[in-house]
This record gives C-alpha cells, sequence and structure tokens, in this order.
C-alpha cells in the first residue's frame, strides 16, 4: 500500500464536513494501523466454513457498487474481479468445507479490504459499518486478553462465532448472520451517504455488539467458575 501511495490523507469531520489533511508521518501511520487492523480483523474472522470469505464478498459488492456510484467505473473492477473469485470459491469453502482460505488467503482478503477502502477517495467508513461486528470482535478479544495478562494474538474460542457455536447454534446459521448484518450495514452505508449518519449507525452497531460480547463473556466466565467449583 505504502509502495503504491495508497495512503489516508484526508479525513471527513462528519460534525462540521470540513476535511483534515495529514502530516506525512501521521498519515504513513495511520495507513499501516489501518491495512494492519483490516488484515488482522479478516484473519481472526476465519474461524468457521465460509464466513471470511462470505464477508469479503459482501464488502467487495459495497466497494463495487459504491465506486460505481462516485464515478469510478475502472477502479470498481477491483472489487468486482475479487467479488467473481470469492464466489467460485465460497460454495466448496462453505461447511462442511473441502477448500480452505489459510493464513495467506485470509491476510490477502483483509489486505484488500483495507486497500480499497482507501483508493479513489477513502470509505473507510464503509468499510467499518461491514465489517463493524468483527472489528468490534477484534477489539474486545485483544483489551480481554490484555486484561487477563495475556498475549493480545493469543487463539483461544473467545471470538463472537466461537461463542455462538459454543452455545448451540449451527455454523450455518452464524455465517450467515454474519453475512446478513454485513450487507444490512452496507446497505445503510450506501443510502446514507453523509458521514455523520454512517457515524450513528456504526455506534449503535458498536452498542449491541459489545453488551452482546459482554453477556457472553460473563457467561463464559461463570460457566467457567462452575466448573472448577465441581470439581
Amino acid at each position: 500500500a505504502i509502495r503504491h501511495t495508497i495512503f489516508i490523507e484526508i479525513v471527513n469531520n462528519p460534525f462540521t464536513h470540513a476535511q483534515t489533511r495529514f502530516s506525512l508521518p501521521i498519515t504513513v501511520a495511520i495507513t499501516l494501523l489501518w491495512i494492519s487492523g483490516m488484515t488482522t480483523t479478516v484473519n481472526w474472522l476465519d474461524g468457521l466454513d465460509g464466513l471470511a470469505a462470505g464477508v469479503s464478498g459482501i464488502a467487495m459488492l459495497v466497494f463495487f457498487i459504491h465506486m460505481l456510484r462516485m464515478g469510478q467505473p475502472s477502479q470498481a473492477l477491483l472489487p468486482l474481479a475479487l467479488l467473481g473469485a470469492i464466489a467460485g470459491f465460497l460454495p466448496r469453502n462453505w461447511h462442511p468445507a473441502s477448500i480452505f482460505l489459510g493464513s495467506s488467503g485470509a491476510y490477502f482478503l483483509g489486505f484488500a479490504v483495507g486497500a480499497l477502502a482507501i483508493i479513489g477517495g477513502a470509505r473507510t467508513g464503509t468499510a467499518l459499518l461491514v465489517l463493524g461486528v468483527p472489528i468490534l470482535d477484534v477489539a474486545w478479544q485483544i483489551l480481554d486478553r490484555i486484561r487477563h495478562r495475556r498475549s493480545p494474538g493469543a487463539g483461544d474460542r473467545g471470538h463472537l462465532h466461537f461463542r455462538l457455536v459454543d452455545l448451540g447454534l449451527p455454523q450455518e446459521r452464524i455465517v450467515l448472520l454474519y453475512c446478513g448484518l454485513s450487507a444490512a450495514f452496507g446497505g445503510l452505508a450506501l443510502l446514507m451517504p453523509p458521514p455523520l449518519y454512517k457515524l450513528l449507525a456504526l455506534a449503535v452497531l458498536g452498542i449491541v455488539v459489545i453488551a452482546v460480547l459482554a453477556i457472553l463473556t460473563k457467561l463464559g466466565e461463570h460457566r467457567r467458575g462452575a466448573g472448577a467449583n465441581d470439581r
């Protein structure tokens, strides 16, 4: 992204509609944080069959429509090409999967989502809405692991999709739930161009997801405590 000058240079203020232009060091730092964050999010999302590919496919479709509406048909070919690749891959990646993304595939999709949200005018607000659930899940898991003095990158079953599996929900329904939420909030992003509306939608999504994660975390701690007492 840095080699090809894909940077987050300007941010729109949702309250005043003014634009803030960053200096080069801050631009590079924000871009690195954004790309690495999106890459990590999609990689950690790849825990159930079809989940990372399905949500990434929704993101590509939303980016494609958004770029066409912005009068950027040549750039819209990039998410369209990735959408076609995901559409061919997803049927065999659906539960029970016969092929898998692997870490390299998940990292590539995450990088693609992060980069396509920047080129041709930042669409970071749209990307945050489409991937709002997994992004909030990643942030929650990092903070929770730090709180328990574990490595932020340590793997466990604390992610929301794993917690839903442990509650007995079928994998297919969980994947459809994630894709449905991504499609719904992606549609809202397309229908609500003003940044303030996107910010409000993201705030509502954040409150709901954090509340669900907090409840499931408490239930998990209660179950572990009950199991320890039984022993």
